[in-house]
């Protein structure tokens, strides 16, 4: 395979978005679910994205978005059923993703069987950092991540932590569905989920890497 690119302005990487749900234990138990045996994966459109620097924005169908931190994957070549040995080689780097969802709107959906693309797919659900190339960051199952809203410390995790690592994540995407260069795989949330509302401040990072900031608003029509 060729080697992947360095991706670094946002439009040569937010694209396809590949979530992973349920992949910190205490995360799962905190959310009242069961363990799972294999990745939990839903979608979001590529319209979730939004670069540093703008806002989040509140659907107007819900009453209560909560955040949800992640490492986003962000993939540096076209892969298909990747062996978990080589799942690396395709991978360009990373970025701190939110996963903003819609609790009462999921919690809706999860009672009547339904797909979670209203509580996370609205626009704006996937805030993004800066792009971070992956010989930045030696280890990622190695990485501390927080977040704060207003101050507040809500979230702090190890990626240590993670019920599935990143190449069993990678191969087992790539045997669901083509994976193209530039597509985010968003790794899962540790514990510490919350609400938010409009003109609140989200701060996350990941220690010694990278850090961002996002307002929360409410769209204007």
């Amino acid at each position: 395979m060729a080697a992947p690119r360095q991706l670094s302005r946002f439009w040569e990487w937010g694209k396809n978005i590949v979530c992973v749900g349920r992949n910190y234990a205490e995360h799962v138990e905190e959310m009242r679910s069961a363990l799972p045996s294999e990745p939990v994966l839903f979608l979001k459109p590529s319209t979730a994205y939004a670069p540093e620097g703008t806002p989040v924005l509140l659907p107007p169908y819900s009453r209560c978005v909560h955040h949800e931190l992640e490492l986003g994957v962000v993939m540096g070549a076209r892969c298909r059923a990747v062996p978990e040995a080589a799942a690396f080689d395709y991978v360009a780097g990373y970025a701190l993703c939110l996963d903003m969802t819609a609790r009462d709107v999921q919690d809706e959906c999860k009672k009547k069987g339904l797909p979670w693309t209203l509580a996370k797919g609205f626009t704006t659900s996937c805030p993004v950092s800066a792009f971070v190339p992956k010989e930045k960051v030696p280890d990622p199952h190695n990485l501390k991540l927080w977040l704060m809203v207003n101050g507040e410390l809500r979230q702090e995790g190890d990626t240590s932590s993670m019920i599935f690592s990143i190449p069993y994540i990678i191969s087992y995407v790539s045997r669901v569905m083509i994976l193209e260069e530039g597509d985010t795989i968003l790794t899962g949330t540790p514990k510490g989920v919350g609400p938010v509302k409009e003109n609140d401040e989200i701060q996350a990072g990941i220690h010694g890497v990278i850090s961002m900031t996002f307002k929360v608003e409410r769209p204007q029509c």
